[in-house]
């Protein structure tokens, strides 16, 4: 009689570890494949629009160097530089802010 209670303790001692088993990937493995989806799509958003906003800088540099004509010539061809600059500056700072504006909500 006895071996038949250690036999049904120790089976019930692997019911619960398979229980335990099972409950643990419920609860990570499954959140971290949805939070892998958010970052590969929050990762791959962010490339593209790093992609956009430095082409549309070039974009402009190209338009104020080649489309103002003698403009900024000699002495002034650095301006389109700056303005260039000056423009990347501002689309960090409104990231920015939108970003901490966000957080604040």
């Amino acid at each position: 009689m006895p071996d038949s209670d250690e036999r049904s303790v120790v089976g019930r001692g692997q019911d619960v570890w398979e229980l335990l088993v099972a409950y643990a990937k419920q609860e990570t493995v499954e959140p971290l494949r949805g939070l892998q989806r958010w970052v590969a799509a929050g990762a791959g958003g962010s490339l593209l629009i790093a992609t956009g906003v430095s082409l549309l800088l070039l974009a402009c540099l190209r338009a104020l160097q080649t489309e103002t004509g003698t403009t900024f010539t000699g002495n002034w061809s650095w301006a389109p530089y700056l303005i260039t600059l000056v423009g990347a500056a501002l689309v960090i700072g409104v990231s920015y802010w939108a970003v901490m504006y966000k957080k604040g909500k």
